[in-house]
């Protein structure tokens, strides 16, 4: 294939991202105001994907909403968060009451000036970043966090393609490692838009897989060109080769939607 990558090397890694799966766990809103939260998260996905209030042990990730400082009864849930490792994300909808909130980083609290409405897109990115490779799973019931997940995810490998690209001198020895790499990254993006991928579908994978190897091919060229710098070069451009990997694996599932297979929520 040109690439050092064996069929069954594909073949293998789709059968171990099935295996592995994601979490289906809903995502949980609490607080003031989680009804409403709830539904504009909910829109144009599967409604048992996101619950108000239960057991954040048993959540995806749990989202907060405070009307100003927290309340015992927040407190309470946050603590229970914190000690399942749930992920955890506070809604400040009182702007001027701060960004500290018990067991939450001040980066993971996403202020709603009063008036204003939920920041649906920026609490979107906000969970993305939060859930990381468990997001896919959750994504494709939820629309809303699609978008957000997938450019999550594409930075994500990208950055650590760029690392590989760097990290390797021996010429083409990155290749197979950079194509599993951008390979995952395609399988995660598809995951979030509800497509399962399977063997036969594997030439499909490394068609759009196949995007990237002309970044990598004219990388190996600079490395004789400039031979002090070539390695930051080559790390840069196996970057960006992963991330045209990713874009274009999202344009082609947001355009498959005959045979994505709609993910049904489970109960």
């Amino acid at each position: 294939m040109g690439v050092g990558l064996k069929p069954a090397a594909v073949v293998g890694l789709v059968r171990e991202l099935r295996a592995a799966g994601g979490r289906t766990d809903p995502l949980q809103v609490s607080g003031v105001l989680a009804e409403q939260l709830a539904r504009a998260l909910r829109a144009g996905g599967a409604d048992a994907s996101v619950r108000i209030d239960g057991d954040p042990s048993t959540a995806a990730a749990l989202v907060v909403v405070l009307g100003g400082a927290a309340t015992e009864e927040d407190e309470r849930l946050l603590r229970a968060a914190s000690r399942s490792r749930t992920a955890t994300i506070a809604v400040q909808t009182q702007g001027d009451a701060g960004p500290d909130v018990p067991y939450v980083f001040a980066t993971d609290v996403v202020v709603c000036p009063p008036g204003a409405g939920f920041p649906v897109e920026e609490i979107a990115r906000a969970i993305a970043h939060r859930l990381g490779n468990d997001a896919p799973a959750l994504a494709a019931r939820l629309p809303v966090l699609r978008a957000p997940v997938c450019a999550e995810l594409i930075s994500s490998f990208s950055r650590r393609g760029g690392v590989i690209g760097a990290a390797v001198f021996v010429p083409g020895a990155d290749l197979p490692v950079l194509t599993l790499n951008q390979l995952r990254l395609v399988l995660q993006i598809g995951a979030a838009h509800g497509v399962e991928i399977d063997e036969q579908r594997a030439p499909e994978i490394l068609a759009t897989v196949g995007n990237g190897l002309a970044f990598r091919a004219l990388a190996r060229e600079v490395l004789g060109l400039i031979p002090f710098a070539g390695w930051a070069v080559k790390g840069a451009l196996a970057y960006a080769g992963t991330r045209t990997v990713g874009e274009a694996a999202v344009r082609w599932f947001s355009r498959d939607p005959h045979e994505a297979r709609s993910v049904r929520a489970r109960t």
